[in-house]
């Protein structure tokens, strides 16, 4: 019987473990903080540009207006540690990878990375798919549908966690790939089940695109048909990733 391949690196100490653990999160923190404070001098102008999808909708002279007293300066404060974090992510997500991958084998090793480019870049694509397709098809929607007579006066942080909801709902429903290889790897499904279970997938995304997205049939749609499309995709994945197992895991017995 062919050995099993072996950890990378020796077991360590509970307390070696918890030191690397607080260097690792010190790290990745340190990495946000440089990417926020720089943001904070165009807090305002990062907010201007997430409120662009609507404030072009708007008739002219319409403003957004801020009903609690701090809203003004602690909103676009929000949003720019908010955008921090996402620029900092690969940084974030390199240090969680520094962290676990001694206790890889080799074959995981070579995983682990594409999926957390693969998994970063897609979240990115879903936000970006979100605030240019998404958001001006809701907000024309929105302000198409309002009565006459009725001026629509947006509260600047009701804005802001409206838009990071839907950025966040797209994001991780671009992710589905990423999700189906990993439910694969760790024998959880099977592609031919993933295959045998499309009808479920198609009303269940539907369901959740309904639940998550503003309620007019064309969003619910931006959501919902991507999101399938991904889920065949994954499944495409998922095959070339068990095809290609047991070649890389051969490779590290016989190495």
């Amino acid at each position: 019987m062919a050995d099993q391949p072996e950890l990378q690196g020796s077991e360590q100490p509970l307390l070696d473990h918890l030191i690397e653990l607080r260097t690792r999160v010190v790290r990745a923190l340190v990495g946000i903080m440089v990417v926020l404070i720089p943001l904070l001098f165009f807090a305002g102008d990062l907010y201007t540009f997430l409120a662009t999808p609507l404030m072009r909708l708007l008739p002219a002279g319409s403003n957004m207006i801020a009903t609690e007293v701090a809203a003004p300066f602690l909103t676009p404060f929000k949003l720019a540690a908010i955008v921090a974090f996402a620029v900092a992510l690969p940084w974030v997500l390199y240090q969680i990878w520094a962290f676990v991958a001694p206790g890889l084998y080799r074959n995981e090793r070579r995983l682990v990375l594409p999926i957390l480019a693969s998994g970063t870049a897609l979240f990115y694509a879903g936000v970006a798919f979100a605030y240019f397709l998404v958001l001006p098809t809701v907000f024309k929607f929105f302000i198409g549908s309002t009565p006459a007579g009725v001026a629509v006066m947006t509260d600047v942080s009701k804005y802001l966690d409206f838009v990071l909801k839907l950025f966040m709902a797209f994001g991780f429903a671009f992710e589905m790939p990423v999700a189906i290889v990993l439910m694969v790897l760790t024998g959880f499904v099977t592609p031919a089940q993933l295959a045998a279970r499309r009808d479920y997938v198609l009303v269940g995304v539907f369901v959740a695109a309904a639940v998550l997205t503003p309620p007019d049939v064309l969003s619910q749609l931006m959501l919902a048909v991507p999101a399938y499309l991904l889920y065949e995709v994954g499944i495409l994945a998922s095959r070339w990733v068990v095809r290609d197992q047991p070649a890389a895991e051969t490779g590290d017995e016989t190495s």
